[in-house]
């Protein structure tokens, strides 16, 4: 990968566990996976997992995580997924420690805070893609739609999601369309966001929804 100036960058320097003495800088690390390209390792890493060959964290992360803590995270990717137990996006995208800043709720609803992490992640620690991650079998969307009264936290997730359950409703699959249209309405949400919307404006970071298998391990990714 080329960075500005002739320097060339390789995507282990930014994304593995390849962060060591090697004279890189924050400047240099700092937005060096761009959109497309943090898109094509979500991919590859999926598919790694998906069939079943994933690579894993190597069995010393020592060198690692004393990078992290020194030089600081840069993340390459956002991932705005649901809190589920078998959705850990790392695992889904086989991915290891600082590659992807990670933010969960129930039903990967998006509220202020979930906003305002977003746009830490991008402005701050300089990553390039954000990823609304849903997912089939959703408990959250089953809540929504199962109805009843359980207090009012939980309320304040259904009613993120009832407006997808109204329009899943007029459809003759109201649990999948109604996780679909929930993507959609988060995603709707961030690109609501000044700032996220004017670093996408200029092509600084690309948003997208996806949607994850939990039977096959696949991601679709809504591109």
């Amino acid at each position: 990968m080329d960075r500005p100036g002739g320097r060339s960058l390789s995507l282990g320097a930014v994304t593995g566990d390849d962060r060591r003495g090697d004279g890189l800088t924050r400047d240099d690390l700092f937005g060096a996976v761009d959109g497309a390209q943090a898109l094509r390792l979500l991919q590859d890493g999926n598919r790694r997992f998906a069939t079943g060959h994933p690579l894993g964290l190597p069995a010393d992360t020592a060198a690692t995580r004393r990078a992290l803590a020194e030089r600081g995270q840069f993340p390459f990717a956002v991932i705005v997924g649901c809190s589920d137990s078998r959705v850990p996006p790392e695992i889904v995208f086989d991915l290891g420690l600082g590659q992807l800043f990670v933010v969960r709720t129930a039903g990967n609803v998006a509220d202020a805070f979930v906003l305002g992490s977003v746009e830490f992640a991008v402005t701050q620690l300089g990553a390039r893609l954000v990823v609304v991650l849903g997912h089939h079998l959703c408990g959250a969307v089953a809540g929504a739609i199962e109805g009843g009264d359980h207090g009012p936290n939980l309320r304040a997730i259904v009613a993120e999601i009832q407006p997808s359950l109204d329009a899943a409703r007029l459809t003759d699959d109201v649990v999948t369309n109604c996780e679909d249209a929930n993507i959609r309405h988060t995603l709707a949400k961030l690109k609501g966001s000044d700032v996220l919307a004017d670093l996408a404006a200029t092509g600084a970071v690309a948003l997208i929804g996806a949607k994850y298998d939990v039977v096959t391990g696949e991601v679709d990714f809504w591109v």
